[in-house]
């Protein structure tokens, strides 16, 4: 029996656990930003005809993102998409992914025949029998970060083995000058990316996979037609041609994400962040995450290790709720 794969935004099941409303609820669980872009109404023809591929969208993520030219560009129906298929287009082998991460990676690759093994990213050296690594980078959600040439180097030791490096980046935009999707004319490079997180467009179900043209043919061929739809299409060219916000949010996203590294640490707590969200590792995990449950602020709880992620609040009121409920919530667990 396949195991449902947890996510943070389930914010329905929380309401039902816990029997508070739906709306009360401050919702931290995800790494989205909460001050998503604002897209500019949506023209009509946008609604009534078909996406066309002729329409640049390829053309203006590679300037976004820094890939060698569209060609190396699919747009996909968010990454998610791209995670199911691309493991059935690599050749079978043992496939390294780090123990804690994005959960999709694992099942996807095991129900295409390739074995699952336990990547340790402090490794200078790869092991001998990985064929393929998938490394998220940085990585959810302990907000590990692994050094471009780090990433450079296992690639070229996979390369050498006929093998493939999958880096997804769903999170760097807050950080661009740390991507490798620049180095995406090498064989056996993908690079993923999202304009969910950092720009707040979760709901449009749009993502890019960068890599060498050969391969995104075979995975244009997998997907099919129209995987991104003309609202999606507009919403994120707009936010991808808007560098005054993003500039500003990048600055604003740094502030917020100290704010929320200081008010962690200052109750206890050890902080490994993003400019998105941030993660604490205690035994006392579990107890933290229900007793700020209980309150209507619901999180991300991890079992191994035991560990919370936090997004980030909106609004002040939201910034004084979380203090006010981690306060509470910290003295349960000294009872």
């Amino acid at each position: 029996m396949t195991q449902t794969i947890q996510h943070g935004g389930n914010l329905h099941e929380a309401a039902r656990r816990y029997d508070i409303p739906y709306d009360a609820w401050l919702d931290l669980s995800t790494g989205i930003n909460p001050h998503g872009y604002p897209v500019p109404p949506v023209p009509a023809d946008a609604w009534r005809r078909l996406p066309d591929s002729g329409d640049g969208f390829a053309e203006r993520a590679a300037r976004y993102y820094g890939a060698p030219d569209a060609s190396h560009v699919l747009p996909v129906a968010g990454s998610q998409a791209a995670i199911r298929a691309l493991p059935r287009l690599l050749r079978p082998g043992t496939v390294g992914i780090a123990p804690l991460t994005y959960g999709e990676y694992a099942p996807a690759f095991a129900r295409a025949g390739h074995r699952v093994a336990t990547l340790d990213v402090t490794c200078s050296k790869l092991p001998d029998d990985f064929t393929h690594v998938v490394i998220v980078n940085p990585n959810n959600p302990t907000a590990e970060h692994l050094r471009a040439s780090t990433l450079l180097h296992w690639h070229e030791t996979l390369s050498q083995r006929g093998g493939t490096l999958i880096v997804d980046e769903a999170f760097a935009d807050a950080m661009p000058s740390e991507s490798i999707a620049a180095q995406t004319h090498r064989e056996g490079l993908v690079v993923l990316r999202s304009p969910g997180k950092f720009f707040g467009l979760a709901g449009v179900r749009a993502g890019f996979v960068l890599a060498c043209p050969r391969l995104l043919a075979s995975l244009d061929e997998a997907l099919g037609a129209w995987t991104v739809s003309g609202p999606a299409r507009h919403a994120v060219s707009a936010a991808f041609a808007d560098t005054t916000w993003q500039d500003n949010m990048r600055a604003q996203l740094a502030q917020e994400s100290a704010r929320l590294g200081g008010l962690l640490s200052a109750k206890g707590f050890t902080v490994h962040s993003t400019p998105l969200f941030a993660w604490i590792a205690d035994p006392r995990a579990a107890q933290l995450h229900d007793a700020l449950a209980k309150q209507g602020i619901w999180t991300r709880f991890f079992a191994t290790p035991a560990s919370v992620r936090f997004g980030l609040p909106s609004t002040e009121s939201e910034w004084t709720r979380l203090e006010s409920g981690l306060n509470q919530a910290i003295q349960s667990l000294h009872k």
